[in-house]
């Protein structure tokens, strides 16, 4: 539960800084690959990329350790960890129901943890290793798709940003479900489709995030993120893995869980209403 909630602020932190580093690059020809590649020259994102691979290694370790669904739980309060680090960095107000949602996001974790048990230990079936290889492929088409589209086009589709950021969430819900259904480093890693999920919905979700980053607020972006890498594998570990709660304590870790992703959509908002802030925040320097 420490590791998940170490890569919950790791990854917090490194939406902002990415944020910052892909909004401070000139739009240009070339789709959301040429935006990566601008955004890569900047230490900001680069920063931000560090802290998302310390994050991932913590992540890999809570969920060989813990459930999914505590796992995903935990990385929804990454969004309160960006909307403070926004607040801080990008001179953004939270109002009251916003400070409420970070708390809500804190109490649910509370809950949630004492109640989780320890990780199914079913292997599961061959066909949901197949399933999240075609699902991460899916991931990385929408990406090609939607960097291709007309501005008008791919906002109307996506959301402002939004789309996007729920597509990476998938993305990246891939890779914690992939992580499970991998056998440790073995030769027999390379014959399992799991493993090639997981590097292809790893990559699509980051093109996605940094796309999404860009077109749409850091919290509208992150909270898309947020949903879509908890309610379905959060289903998947349950229905398939054997994921399960502590003896008589179902019901708070469902609460727990509930309460901690809810504060997800609340806190999108805020980045919404101080554009010139945030803009004026983000200007190179």
């Amino acid at each position: 539960m420490v590791c998940a909630l170490g890569a919950a602020v790791c990854f917090g932190t490194a939406t902002v800084l990415q944020a910052m580093a892909a909004r401070a690059v000139a739009t240009g020809a070339g789709g959301d690959v040429a935006l990566l590649w601008r955004a890569l020259r900047q230490w900001r994102y680069l920063v931000g990329l560090g802290m998302d691979g310390l994050g991932f290694l913590l992540q890999i370790v809570a969920l060989r350790s813990v459930p999914i669904y505590t796992v995903g739980a935990a990385l929804a309060a990454s969004l309160a960890v960006t909307a403070v680090v926004a607040a801080r960095l990008l001179g953004v107000r939270l109002s009251h129901m916003e400070w409420a949602a970070v708390g809500a996001a804190c109490a649910g974790l509370a809950v949630l943890g004492p109640a989780s048990g320890v990780e199914g230990d079913q292997p599961g079936p061959v066909w949901p290793r197949w399933a999240m290889l075609a699902a991460a492929g899916g991931v990385l088409l929408l990406g090609g798709v939607a960097g291709r589209l007309p501005e008008r086009g791919r906002a109307l589709a996506l959301g402002l940003g939004a789309g996007l950021g729920l597509g990476a969430g998938l993305g990246f819900g891939v890779v914690e479900v992939a992580v499970r259904l991998i056998d440790g480093v073995t030769p027999g890693v390379f014959t399992n489709p799991a493993a090639y999920a997981l590097l292809l919905g790893g990559g699509a979700a980051f093109l996605l995030l940094t796309s999404a980053l860009h077109r749409g607020s850091v919290t509208t972006a992150t909270a898309g993120l947020v949903l879509g890498e908890t309610v379905a594998p959060a289903l998947i570990g349950v229905v398939w893995l054997g994921d399960r709660t502590r003896p008589g304590l179902g019901l708070p870790a469902v609460l727990g869980f509930a309460v901690a992703v809810a504060g997800a959509p609340a806190l999108s908002r805020f980045g919404e209403a101080p554009v010139e802030r945030a803009e004026s925040a983000l200007a190179p320097r």
